[in-house]
Order: C-alpha cells, then structure tokens, then sequence
C-alpha cells in the first residue's frame, strides 16, 4: 500500500486504499450509511471497474495510471441553494494543483470537468445528501487522467501527454488533498464570492462568443456568468437564460 502524507488538518487522516473497487465513491457512501467515516475520509484505488461521471456517464482509466478518489465532507453550513459552491471550490483545488505541474491552457468547464484545450483532463462527480434545508454530508469523487497516453476518447488527454513526461501519483494526491482542504476552510469561512469569482476568471470559454446546442438547435451565445444555484447564464442575442446541466452543449 502507498503510504500518503498530505500536509492537512483533517482531510486524509483517515485513508481507506483499495487495489481496485467497483466505485470509490459507492464505497465512500456505503462507510458513511455505516457511520464507519468521518468527516475528511478518502478512499483511494488503482483500479476502479465502474467509476461514473456525471449523470451516468462512465470513466475510463487504466490501472495504476491515474488519480481516481473519494472524499467525505459534512458541509452542513451550506444550505440546498448554496451546494454548487462546493463544486466550485473542488474545481478550484484541482485546477490549483494542476498550475503547479501543467501548462495554464488548463481551465474549468461548466459544472465539474477540468479541461486542456477542448480535451478532459479530470472530472468530479459529487453526491448529496440532504438534512431540511442544509447539506448534510457530500461524496465527493475524483478522477484525473496522471500517466495514461491512450484513450477510446479523441475528446480525453492526460498530464503525461500534455506535460511529455510522467507524474508520481502519491505526490500529486498529497498536493490535491492539500489544496481542497484550502478550499473547504475558505468555504467554510464564508468566502463565496471570493470563490465564484475565482471560478469564473477560469471557467471554459467565458465571455467569448461560441456555438452551442439547445434543444436541438445551434446557437451563438456569450458565458456571461453562473446563478446562485449553479445554472450557466448565457447571453442569446438579446436575452439572458440559464441553463441547467444538459440542456445546453458545448460545441
């Protein structure tokens, strides 16, 4: 087994590791039903057989060539319509990180991919849970391409290939473990604007004109922003909308 020793407080302090799973974070979520986590637990493999990204999609890696983990948070200081804060901050960690290895072309795509160019170079998929009006606990599921080369998607790339050489994997988790902690005590401390307005001075195409698909029909239209909910607001010609995840594709 690695041995991972980030610099944190609380998160990575309790480090569950797995040669390979079905799902970090199936395996996260069922410890938390069980009350076996506590708040910062990650769940790390080498080899995850049925990771998903967002809304279903699948997650292709290779063994022993990538970051795929999960943490456990309690963000109970947010509230329902403040839950794509976490998403942000997340996104932020990562991109953080990443500047410190990667070229800076690397960017945020609305809502959680990590992209070089028009190419994925991570993803986040996050599940929570929901106490009243408040968020009660979040599992939080990473996956970065590291030193994978070769994909069945022309739409993926990994670090390897943008930076020609390769990456230790138990460093690079240090490092993001590091940075979301960063970000949760920001977030915790309130920091929300602080935290979308960094999002958005790296958010994917923001502020320029660009083709996308809605309802079938492509379209011109500007990134002008992103709600309080998360929604992505658009420019149309004169109108301003706002779109939920997949109503609106980027081409």
């Amino acid at each position: 087994m690695p041995t991972y020793l980030p610099k944190t407080l609380f998160i990575g302090k309790q480090l569950i590791y797995l040669p390979s799973c079905a799902s970090t974070n199936t395996v996260a979520y069922e410890m938390l039903l069980k009350n076996e986590a506590i708040e910062g637990c990650v769940v790390i493999t080498d080899y995850q057989t049925a990771g998903q990204g967002q809304r279903g999609n699948t997650w292709e890696a290779e063994p022993d060539k990538n970051i795929t983990l999960s943490l456990i948070l309690k963000p109970n200081f947010l509230t329902t319509q403040q839950q794509f804060y976490l998403t942000m901050s997340v996104s932020l960690a990562i991109l953080d990180m990443l500047h410190n290895v990667a070229p800076n072309i690397i960017q945020v795509k609305w809502p959680n991919d990590i992209v070089a160019g028009n190419k994925k170079l991570a993803g986040v998929l996050i599940q929570n849970s929901i106490s009243g009006v408040n968020l009660q606990h979040s599992v939080v599921g990473i996956g970065l391409n590291v030193n994978q080369k070769i994909f069945n998607s022309p739409q993926a790339t990994s670090l390897a290939n943008l930076c020609h050489r390769e990456f230790n994997l138990v460093l690079l988790i240090e490092k993001l473990l590091e940075q979301i902690e960063k970000g949760y005590l920001e977030l915790k401390r309130n920091q929300l604007e602080k935290i979308k307005f960094a999002y958005l001075q790296v958010l994917y195409r923001y502020q320029s004109l660009h083709n996308f698909k809605i309802d079938e029909q492509i379209v011109e239209g500007q990134i002008v922003g992103i709600d309080p909910v998360g929604r992505l607001a658009v420019q149309i010609n004169k109108d301003l909308r706002y779109f939920n995840f997949k109503e609106i594709a980027f081409l």
